[in-house]
């Protein structure tokens, strides 16, 4: 329902599900260059909302228990309920499998 002719949220998982990611491909195009490769693995990604500041940071440490969950911050440095502070990408076998683990990962930061 939306055609935005820039990167979107929407498509930040193709940092890691891409071999060439939505950022990469906007360059490409800009330039005038070749489009990449753009088959995707089965992701999944979960945005980080400033109510998870609320006690202080977020111990990351418990999202990130292995390779299959990336943690990207965008910057800010004020913190407020309902604010896109970062998301978490999740990687999997089968999308099913990546949501599972971007859900459990970010229900882990909620329990810090």
């Amino acid at each position: 329902n939306e055609l935005a002719p820039r990167v979107h949220n929407s498509g930040h998982l193709t940092i890691e599900a891409s071999p060439t990611s939505q950022f990469e491909q906007q360059v490409r195009a800009v330039c005038g260059l070749p489009l990449g490769d753009s088959s995707i693995r089965p992701a999944a990604m979960a945005n980080l909302l400033g109510d998870l500041w609320a006690n202080g940071e977020p111990a990351w440490e418990k999202a990130l228990g292995g390779d299959a969950v990336k943690l990207h911050l965008y910057g800010k440095t004020e913190a407020r309920a309902g604010r896109k502070m970062g998301h978490l990408t999740a990687l999997g076998a089968t999308t099913d499998e990546a949501l599972r683990r971007v859900v459990s990962a970010r229900n882990m930061l909620r329990k810090a």
